[in-house]
């Protein structure tokens, strides 16, 4: 079985650790909310350009920490706590950014399988069932999700395992949770 060390994309694999912006903006979103630990809700992040964010709104800059020696392009700004009575596609569905959005990303905690569990998976489940069967199935694994998409397209994902929480251990990649990434792109169309 692979590591996640050993797979492209993952921090150990690739040099430097993180030099596409977005990538950078995703890893710094994930430490933060590793820094916040397990069991929180989901998080919403507005992606600003920081030279922009810099010169249009200097107090929101200073408040975040940003100065002139600040070398990251693209800061995360959280935005207000997800409603946890609303199902996330639908909360996703009644965003519109405004245009000095460069991107956003959304951090979310999810239990999930091996692909090998699917050959085990009772059929004719409704989704409160197949929460319960994944939640009390042996090789369940909790993970941590964060997924950045900007307006031109361009995705990231990282991916961090609750039973190896280490910033070494977390997995990066474009298109690691699409659907995810899918839903976030959708909050860019007119």
């Amino acid at each position: 079985m692979l590591s996640m060390t050993d797979l492209p994309g993952s921090p150990a694999a690739s040099t430097p650790l993180a030099a596409d912006p977005l990538t950078r903006a995703v890893l710094e979103i994930d430490e933060y909310t590793a820094g916040l630990g397990w069991d929180q809700p989901a998080r919403l992040f507005a992606l600003v350009d920081t030279a922009q964010l810099r010169a249009q709104e200097p107090s929101l800059a200073a408040q975040l920490g940003i100065d002139d020696s600040s070398t990251a392009s693209l800061t995360p700004v959280e935005q207000d706590e997800i409603p946890a009575e609303v199902p996330l596609d639908e909360f996703l569905a009644t965003i519109a950014w405004p245009d000095a959005v460069t991107g956003c990303a959304l951090t979310v905690e999810r239990l999930m399988l091996p692909p090998t569990a699917e050959a085990s998976e009772p059929a004719g489940m409704d989704e409160a069932q197949l929460a319960q069967w994944v939640a009390g199935h042996p090789e369940r694994q909790e993970v941590r999700m964060t997924v950045a998409v900007l307006r031109d397209g361009r995705r990231e994902s990282a991916l961090r395992l609750r039973e190896k929480d280490a910033a070494t251990e977390v997995l990066t990649g474009s298109g690691l949770v699409p659907g995810l990434a899918d839903a976030l792109a959708a909050t860019f169309e007119s």
